[in-house]
């Protein structure tokens, strides 16, 4: 195996030299993009706490919306999961609130719709999709429903004679909620108890989304509170592929593991800065690189780092080859995740004092590190799902 030029310092084992050359070309375009477009907008819209909408017609030129997704993405006719993972820590490893909300949009709603819609739902949503030029988010967590929320939704769907869906209740943590024109709401149907998917329109009457404010992380992000009242959707609106939690599952499966590749883009984000840092930063007339235990902490990071993209690469391996299950991505976001959190305390003590400031981006790194951590499963959930699968045995409440 050839190694390419300009792998990335973080690539210690050189994993970006297992895609193919087409895709590593479209790798490197996501990279010079996050580069050139992203990273200079990154720390004044974090302050802010406001997401940067001129960046929505810069990703629809971008143009990566639909690679993952076959007959509907250009110029690949479907992206092995390799590819869609690097291309997740590669938005990450920039800024993870930015990642986020193209994860949800291109993760998340385009899956939904992917996977739980019939072929009429798919041609009629996906291709705007694709484009961007709509916009999806992803509404499952509840105010008083998290890792619960499978059994105990309280958002409700009720059909009526006439065939339309009444949707009441609410929807917390929703990212691009407050500007998305589709958003996947999910609810129990009252009439059989079963999880079910709907695809509610931007201006639909009594669906409100409100900015939620104050948060110490993902600032970028703008989450949302959601409340439904008496929101009609008509049939047609309705996933036709989606009749239990069950199916659900499979597509919390798949983002699950997406959530592990941004954990990585975190860990090689933060481990990028405290390096440079540690090369120019100077203390007793010397650079702090040369310092034993500033080595210590970069080399600990970058082993982490080295593990996780392995591990990564072999889930991607199982989900190309069709043996991929929940167990697997389960491990892979406990465990990486918790690496993260590792990496980004020991980039931020390289930075000392300045660690806390903004300027330096470790800090951006250090707090939004903890929403990764939480979101998707927290650890223990996903520790649950693979302690159930090696002893066979259940210690779920």
């Amino acid at each position: 195996m050839t190694q390419p030029d300009n792998l990335l310092t973080a690539d210690f084992y050189g994993y970006e030299a297992l895609l193919s050359e087409e895709e590593r070309k479209l790798l490197l375009k996501a990279r010079d993009f996050m580069r050139t477009e992203v990273k200079p907008l990154v720390n004044e819209y974090w302050a802010r706490g406001e997401f940067p909408r001129e960046l929505i017609g810069k990703f629809r030129e971008l143009g990566l919306a639909g690679v993952a997704y076959e007959g509907y993405g250009d110029p690949l006719p479907a992206a092995s999961h390799l590819l869609t993972g690097m291309l997740a820590m590669e938005y990450t490893r920039t800024d993870p609130s930015v990642a986020t909300f193209y994860g949800v949009h291109n993760g998340l709603a385009m899956y939904s719709v992917y996977s739980g819609g019939d072929q009429e739902q798919r041609d009629r949503w996906l291709p705007a999709m694709a484009a961007m030029d709509k916009i999806g988010a992803f509404a499952m967590t509840e105010p008083l429903g998290g890792s619960d929320v499978a059994g105990g939704m309280r958002t409700t769907a009720e059909r009526g004679a006439d065939g339309t869906w009444v949707l009441n209740g609410a929807k917390k943590w929703i990212g691009n909620a407050t500007f998305a024109d589709l958003v996947v709401v999910w609810a129990r149907d009252v009439a059989d108890n079963h999880v079910k998917g709907f695809v509610v329109e931007r201006g639909t009457p009594g669906f409100e989304p409100v900015k939620i404010e104050n948060k110490v992380a993902f600032r970028i992000v703008e989450n949302a509170e959601i409340t439904l009242t008496d929101v009609r959707v008509p049939e047609a609106n309705r996933l036709q592929n989606i009749n239990s939690f069950r199916d659900v599952a499979g597509i919390l499966r798949a983002t699950r593991g997406g959530v592990a590749w941004q954990a990585l883009g975190v860990m090689i984000g933060a481990y990028e800065a405290a390096l440079a840092y540690a090369k120019e930063r100077k203390q007793f007339g010397r650079p702090i690189a040369k310092f034993q235990l500033v080595q210590d902490l970069l080399v600990r990071s970058l082993g982490n780092i080295t593990a996780c993209w392995g591990m990564l690469v072999q889930l991607a391996r199982l989900q190309d080859n069709g043996i991929f299950r929940d167990e697997h991505s389960s491990l892979a976001k406990a465990f990486v995740t918790s690496r993260m959190r590792e990496v980004v305390a020991w980039s931020r003590e390289i930075f000392g004092g300045n660690g806390i400031v903004l300027d330096h981006d470790v800090a951006r790194f250090f707090v939004d590190a903890e929403a990764i951590y939480s979101f998707e499963g927290t650890r223990e959930m996903n520790t649950l799902i693979v302690g159930k699968s090696i002893t066979g045995e259940s210690a779920f409440v």
